[in-house]
């Protein structure tokens, strides 16, 4: 029985190499799979690409728009899995469209994305916080803090300063430096408490 899967990780935990890693297994053993991420994922263009250099093409890039269980059901049915990633981005009702892929043809789906967004905020993704509440299998995809600890806090930092307010998305002026960081808590915190000190100079 085909099952709806998430597995979430903080930034730079390597969601991206997994699913490859599981793409490239189906075709090892010659099946298809659909690749698909959400348009609001402009990084690398239409490919998924990975930090260590490993590309490949999407099959699909979708808008919030679409309807995900029908275009499954029109255009890749004949496929073994589907793969999502960047899920965080998707909106609730594509989240539930995912299910009905799973759940009336049968095909199992697996979403990768993140849980939290840099404000430390559930709900902050509302695509992650639906996979959260209807995946039948949800996994952590482990990192490290520079610290060596676990990596669990998605962080933003302009200008080399941890940040928690401003948009979910937040593209490159060429003029700011964006950096997005895992970081274990008691970093988090250091950071955090740097960053209010300058705030209050």
């Amino acid at each position: 029985m085909a099952k709806l899967y998430f597995r979430y990780g903080a930034m730079g935990c390597g969601k991206t190499i997994a699913l490859l890693q599981v793409a490239h297994n189906y075709g090892e053993r010659g099946q298809k799979v659909c690749i698909m991420k959400p348009k609001t994922d402009t990084k690398a263009g239409t490919k998924l690409s990975s930090r260590i250099g490993i590309e490949r093409a999407t099959d699909y890039v979708f808008t919030r728009e679409e309807n995900l269980f029908e275009l499954v059901k029109d255009k890749f049915a004949n496929v073994s899995c589907v793969l999502i990633d960047e899920a965080q981005f998707l909106t609730p009702e594509q989240a539930d469209q995912l299910n009905l892929v799973v759940v009336k043809l049968d095909i199992p789906v697996i979403c990768y994305g993140l849980r939290l967004n840099f404000r430390q905020e559930d709900g902050g993704f509302e695509g992650a916080t639906r996979l959260l509440q209807i995946a039948q299998e949800i996994d952590e995809i482990r990192t490290i803090c520079d610290c060596g600890h676990r990596a669990m806090r998605n962080t933003r930092f302009l200008d080399g300063k941890l940040v928690t307010d401003g948009p979910d998305i937040l593209i490159d002026d060429g003029k700011t430096k964006i950096e997005y960081r895992a970081l274990c808590p008691k970093c988090y915190l250091k950071y955090l408490e740097e960053s209010t000190d300058q705030r209050d100079l």
